[in-house]
């Protein structure tokens, strides 16, 4: 059973100011989170959590976040631009993208950020554009056949993203005879993976990788990126990764892989985004109708643009009905929004109590993921966005949109040119 750090009174009262939907972040849970992560990893004096702006791209969020000394992971020109809104920038921002505009390069070498390139072919494409090379480089590896890669992520081979390992050496290679002496590697190859010794063997596969590529082409790196993918335990059975165990065992392959071979400093830094709001998020709504047909449906004012994963994914998100969470789970439902389609749907065949019209729903783990994901077909409007503070107060962090907002880029006078 999943608990929740709120309760039925609390909602009601927020629903006098916020309608249904919204997003309800828990500030105490994500501060804790991340106390946890931070002291899992102390031992690496360089260690640095880059969060995965693309889970949760709300400026409030990102600074909280970054009062925990956290940096940005940055895919895009808007999310560069949410970091120069909040005073972020140098190495407190690792730019990884692929099929780069010469836009988004340059915003990242305004905010001096790291910039970690995807192809080889990027060195003489930003060359062309910039004629220099940032000042720290480092390329994205693709590890093929050689990983397995998760159920979610896929295998590496048919992903878009990184480099070949003989790639890899002459990216390197080639940077360094263009005056580059400050070098990092990263890779990603795993997404909501709840297994941490895949971890450690992505850590294992870097440090060898620097082994290699610092005896063979004399150079030495700074930092490897192990990337995110540490999952979240949205099933009820499922269980969260230990962050202290996990410290422990990528401690041990530092040991032996970096410190005892004499390579000295190497810093650990990691780009998730999903572990460190996702269990911390939860979309509130409210039942509208009911259906009883040759199944029996739940009707919720919130729908797939508020939440894409379960529609798009068949991802289990968690439902809880407020006050009855303790009542037992008799009746079988799917649990829809509104959209004309249909497979907008928030669970299939789900075991809840029996659920009234009018009674109020919490879909957890949509704290990464969730709004980012949202978008506005059939017209539907993007919610509210609030944080619980630790206090007990809330704060509205982004309104919910209106139709105003909707119609804002048409130009109704064309229709008189028709």
């Amino acid at each position: 059973m999943k608990t929740l750090p709120f309760d039925k009174n609390l909602i009601e009262n927020l629903i006098r100011e916020y309608p249904t939907p919204f997003q309800l972040y828990d500030e105490k849970g994500i501060n804790e989170n991340l106390k946890q992560l931070r002291s899992a990893f102390k031992w690496n004096s360089g260690f640095k959590e880059y969060f995965a702006v693309k889970a949760t791209p709300n400026p409030t969020i990102m600074k909280l976040l970054s009062q925990h000394g956290l940096g940005m992971d940055c895919s895009s020109l808007a999310e560069l631009v949410l970091c120069q809104k909040l005073g972020i920038e140098g190495s407190d921002i690792m730019f990884t993208s692929n099929d780069t505009p010469a836009a988004d390069y340059h915003k990242a070498l305004e905010l001096n950020a790291i910039v970690n390139f995807d192809d080889l072919s990027e060195i003489a494409y930003f060359e062309s554009h910039f004629g220099m090379m940032p000042e720290v480089v480092s390329f994205r590896y693709n590890p093929g056949e050689s990983r397995t890669g998760n159920s979610i992520i896929g295998v590496p081979q048919d992903a878009k993203y990184g480099l070949t390992k003989p790639q890899l050496f002459e990216a390197y290679k080639i940077c360094k005879s263009k005056g580059v002496k400050r070098f990092g590697l990263h890779t990603m190859v795993a997404s909501n993976e709840l297994n941490p010794d895949f971890f450690v063997d992505t850590n294992i596969m870097l440090c060898q990788l620097v082994q290699e590529m610092s005896a063979e082409l004399d150079i030495k790196f700074e930092f490897i990126n192990m990337g995110g993918g540490i999952g979240i335990p949205y099933l009820p059975e499922d269980e969260p990764i230990d962050f202290n165990l996990l410290g422990k065992k990528i401690e041990k392959v530092f040991e032996e892989k970096i410190y005892s071979q004499g390579y000295g400093s190497l810093n650990l830094y990691m780009e998730c985004g999903r572990c460190i709001t996702g269990p911390f998020g939860y979309l509130i709504s409210r039942v509208g109708h009911k259906k009883e047909i040759y199944k029996n449906y739940v009707g919720l004012d919130a729908c797939m643009a508020n939440l894409m994963r379960p529609g798009m994914y068949g991802a289990y998100h968690h439902i809880s009905v407020l006050g009855k969470e303790h009542l037992p789970t008799t009746h079988k439902y799917d649990v829809v929004g509104s959209l004309c389609e249909n497979n907008d749907k928030f669970a299939i065949d789900r075991m809840l109590p029996e659920v009234d019209i009018g009674d109020l729903v919490v879909i957890h783990d949509s704290g990464a993921h969730g709004h980012s994901m949202g978008f506005n077909y059939n017209g539907k409007l993007r919610s509210a966005e609030i944080l619980l503070r630790e206090d007990g107060s809330n704060l509205l962090i982004r309104r919910a949109e209106n139709l105003e907002d909707l119609f804002a880029t048409i130009d109704f006078s064309a229709v008189n040119k028709i």
